[in-house]
Order: structure tokens, then C-alpha cells, then sequence
């Protein structure tokens, strides 16, 4: 019988049962992607999330590819108690001896073994025929079963298989032993009725179907892959094979949090899944960083702006009642609240409710004010922070006291130009303008204000601070002045640091008497 013969356990239940199990192959078939491995101890790191997530079977590597995965599985296998560890071959007794000495250690063991079903890979891979490859097939699955009691087996490129052909190669193997069958979509060709009916087809042309789980492998080639599981899963299958973030050879596998958190909306899909949703948003970044894999932006679920409202419309919406645009409260995958992006598009709610969040709570005449003065900086930013809020109000609170209000600024300057400034200003009700050149920008501008407003000034301070990062950063300004031998103080912010010179020179200036 070999090593220690793994309990199965899991399947105790016919195969229409209302339970799903979560199959996740993210150390297995998302580790084959470029740029993605991982060594052991991170695996075993990932592994232990695994388990805390609640899949119910960890495809923890390819033991006879390398003796790094061989390493990977029998650490993993140690390491984590409840899941079923799995361990990938060929159809080739070699591998199955080596994927068996993997698995010594395992709680639950499996070996999951197969080989190509589709003309493609019976003729053109293979070199086979198709009563071979039936034979190797009943073949590997036999005599993986003399070393644990759960054999998975996989017939390759089933999505592209004749249904005919596979229905016999599925009865045949579960003949022999197999307590799981998996039906790949390798290359993501499917459509879903395709290929939820060839699931169909399988249940009701295989005579001794209920002996053993059907199970789905989808990759996301066409970007169907959960779209062809849940499919699946309407149609009888009871095993999904996933990863974390959708990562797999090509374009991907099926994401575990997508599938997981469709079951959860649909009521009428009503499936057991033993997912802890809340660990999702956990799992997926320890998964990212690990394998050094950003997760898109508009990635379903996990994306980092998968609850994040930019649009007025739908930020007002939100803010009265979180399911007018949201089907998943943000919790249920481990995110504390939607996020209120302020950008260009972004209403008075929106800026309201964040004002409110840093208790700031202006009257509509002063928000008002502060809403101007956020769509001129939100038309230069991409997005507006809480600290350029914070800078806002000081701004519009400074804006309110100034006598003097700048209106307009134009500057030029270069390698080979003289520093010129033209500036206009409000003054009492009547509009002035200037032109002076100087040092550098700031300084021609400055200069131009102090021929505007007669003020005889010196500039004892003068500092600028970015508020962020980047090149579309919010600059803050402040200056100190000294007039007739008293202290004047200004500031000014700007993603334009020549306007928030400018602009701190003239708060500075307005203060005095």
C-alpha cells in the first residue's frame, strides 16, 4: 500500500449534494506563472492562509518536476491540518511513486492524475490513440490507489473532448477507483452553455456518475472562466478548482473569491461553501506580495477599487444607502467600507461626508467656497487625499480674510529666458494688473505684486512642502514677512507651487492693517 494510506473522508455524500468544495490550486497551477514561484517557506506560509480561509483541498505542487516541489508538498503537508493535500502527476507510474512519497505526512492525501482527452493531444501530443490513452488511464488511476484512498483524475482539454469519447473515459475511470474527475476547460475555450452542458451530459450519460465528484478546472483564455464554473456547478458539478486572485498559466484560472462571492449573492444558487469570506482581502494581498503580483485595479472582489465611488451620482447614492450601487457589503470580504474617492466627478455629498470624517462640518455658504476651490484642484489631481482637504480648508478659511485676491497669473520662463510675470489682482473691488521679471518665476511674480499693492515688505521665510507623492502633488507654501518691524504670516497650496507662492505672498500681505 506504500506510505501512510490517506483517509478520504471528505466525500461522504452522493454526488448531488448542496455542498462545494474548494479546490485551490494557487501553489500548483498559479505558481507556473512566469515571475510567480515561491520557495518552500513561503508556500507553507500561503498554505496555513489557505487553511484559515477554509478551502477544502490544497494542490500544494507537481512533486516529480522538481525537488524543490517534491520539498513544497511534503512541508505543506505537515504544516497544515484540515485541508486535503494534493499532489499533481502524468498519467506515469514514476510520477505517481513520487507524488505518493510526497504525501507521507499528509492528514488527507490525494493524487491527482490524468491525461489528454481531445483529439489535439490524443494525436498531436500524445501520439496516441484513443483506446491507449483510455488504458493509461484506467491504468494510473488503479495504481494510484494503491497508495491512498482519494484519486483524482483530470482529462485534459476536456472542454475541446468529444462528449461521447469523455463520457466513456469518465466512466471507465471511476470504474477503476477514481473519487473525483476533473473536466479542464485547458485552454478557456467554452462558452458557458457549452460547457455547463457537457457537464450536463456527463450526468446523465455516465452510468455510475454518482460514485465519484465532477469537478471544474477553468482557465480564463476568453475571460469565462468563473463564468464556465458556475455553470458547472448549476449543472452538477461539486468541486471547483481555483486560485487566489485568478492567477494560472496564460490569462489566469478561475478566481476563488469570485466564484465564492457569486454563490453568496445568488440566493438561488444555494450551495455550502466552507469559505471564511472575511479572510478573502487577507489572502489575496499575502498571495500578491508574495508572488510580487499586483492585483488590477478593477480586479472583481479584490481590486483595489472594487468598492471605491468616484461618480457624484453614484457617491450620493452610496452614501444614503450602500446597496444602491453595491451587491457585497465590503466586510464580508474584509473590507472595513467602501471608499469615497473625491475626484473631478465627485458632488458635494462626497466632499461633505469626508469633510465631516476629519470634523470639519462647514455651513452651505463655506462649503460652497471650499467646493470651488476642490474642482480647481481636483481638475489637476487625479485624486483628492484627506491632506488636501485639510490644506483646502485652510485655504478657503485664509481666502475669507484676504482684502486681496489673486486672479490671474502667467508666467514665462526658460534656459534662455528672462523670468517674467504677469499678474492680476482684486483690490477693493477694483482689478489690477502687473508685469515684472525677476530672479526666477516665484520672484518676478512677487515682484509684481509688490508694485501692485505699494507694500514695502521682506520676505524673512519662505518654505515649500509637498503634500503627497508625485509629479501632480499639492504643494504648500508658507511664508513669513517683516513689515515696519512687525511679523506677518502666509500660506498658500497649490499643485501649481508658483501660485502657491504667489498666493501665500498675498495671504501674508492681507494681514496687514
Amino acid at each position: 500500500m506504500g506510505p501512510t494510506r490517506a483517509r478520504i473522508g471528505l466525500y461522504r455524500q452522493t454526488n448531488m449534494s448542496d455542498k462545494v468544495y474548494i479546490f485551490d490550486t494557487t501553489l500548483r497551477d498559479a505558481e507556473q506563472v512566469p515571475g510567480c514561484q515561491l520557495n518552500t517557506i513561503e508556500k507553507i506560509e500561503v498554505a496555513r492562509q489557505l487553511e484559515k480561509l477554509g478551502v477544502d483541498i490544497i494542490e500544494a505542487g507537481f512533486p516529480i518536476s522538481s525537488p524543490g516541489d517534491f520539498n513544497s508538498v511534503v512541508e505543506i503537508s505537515k504544516a497544515v491540518t484540515n485541508p486535503t493535500i494534493c499532489a499533481l502527476t502524468r498519467a506515469v507510474k514514476k510520477d505517481i511513486d513520487v507524488a505518493a512519497q510526497s504525501l507521507e505526512f499528509a492528514k488527507r492525501g490525494r493524487i491527482h492524475t490524468g491525461i489528454g482527452t481531445s483529439t489535439y493531444h490524443i494525436y498531436e501530443k500524445l501520439r496516441m490513440t484513443p483506446e491507449t490513452v483510455m488504458e493509461q488511464a484506467v491504468e494510473a488511476v488503479k495504481y494510484a490507489r494503491r497508495f491512498v484512498d482519494d484519486v483524482e483524475f483530470y482529462a485534459e482539454d476536456a472542454g475541446r473532448t468529444d462528449e461521447e469519447f469523455l463520457a466513456r473515459v469518465v466512466e471507465a475511470v471511476i470504474a477503476a477507483g477514481a473519487t473525483v474527475v476533473n473536466i479542464p476547460d485547458t485552454t478557456g475555450y467554452c462558452l458557458p452553455s457549452e460547457y455547463g452542458a457537457k457537464i450536463a451530459y456527463l450526468m446523465n450519460n455516465v452510468p455510475n456518475i454518482d460514485k465519484a465528484i465532477i469537478s471544474t478546472h477553468c482557465h480564463n483564455d476568453l475571460g469565462m472562466a468563473t463564468a464556465n464554473t458556475l455553470a458547472a456547478v448549476q449543472n452538477g458539478a461539486r468541486q471547483v478548482e481555483v486560485t487566489i486572485n485568478g492567477l494560472g498559466e496564460r490569462a489566469g484560472n478561475t478566481a476563488l473569491e469570485e466564484v465564492v462571492m457569486a454563490i453568496k449573492c445568488h440566493k438561488n444558487l444555494d450551495f455550502e461553501i466552507g469559505i471564511d469570506s472575511k479572510q478573502i482581502i487577507t489572502t489575496s494581498k499575502l498571495v500578491s506580495n508574495l508572488m510580487r503580483m499586483p492585483v488590477q485595479a478593477n480586479k472583481a472582489i479584490v481590486g483595489r477599487n472594487a468598492f471605491a465611488h468616484s461618480s457624484g451620482i453614484h457617491q450620493d447614492g452610496v452614501l444614503k444607502s450602500r446597496e444602491t450601487y453595491e451587491i457585497i457589503d465590503p466586510e464580508d470580504v474584509g473590507v472595513d467600507q467602501s471608499s469615497i474617492v473625491l475626484t473631478a466627478r465627485s458632488g458635494r455629498a462626497a466632499l461633505k461626508h469626508h469633510l465631516s470624517e476629519i470634523g470639519y462640518n462647514p455651513d452651505n455658504e463655506e462649503l460652497d467656497e471650499i467646493y470651488q476651490r476642490f474642482l480647481e484642484l481636483a481638475d489637476k489631481k487625479k485624486m483628492v487625499t484627506t491632506r488636501d482637504l485639510e490644506v483646502l480648508i485652510g485655504t478657503a478659511s485664509s481666502r475669507r480674510r484676504m482684502s486681496i485676491q489673486l486672479t490671474g497669473l502667467q508666467i514665462v520662463c526658460g534656459k534662455s529666458t528672462v523670468p517674467t510675470a504677469t499678474v492680476q489682482i482684486s483690490f477693493d473691488g477694483d482689478t489690477f494688473t502687473e508685469t515684472a521679471c525677476g530672479n526666477g518665476p516665484v520672484d518676478a511674480a512677487i515682484t509684481a505684486v509688490k508694485n501692485i499693492t505699494k507694500r514695502r515688505v521682506h520676505i524673512e521665510e519662505f518654505l515649500i512642502q509637498a503634500i503627497t507623492r508625485g509629479s501632480d502633488d499639492l504643494g504648500k507654501v508658507h511664508m513669513s514677512i517683516s513689515h515696519k518691524g512687525k511679523m506677518y504670516h502666509g500660506f498658500g497650496a497649490n499643485t501649481d507651487i508658483v501660485t502657491a507662492s504667489v498666493e501665500s505672498f498675498i495671504d501674508a500681505i492681507s494681514k496687514i492693517a
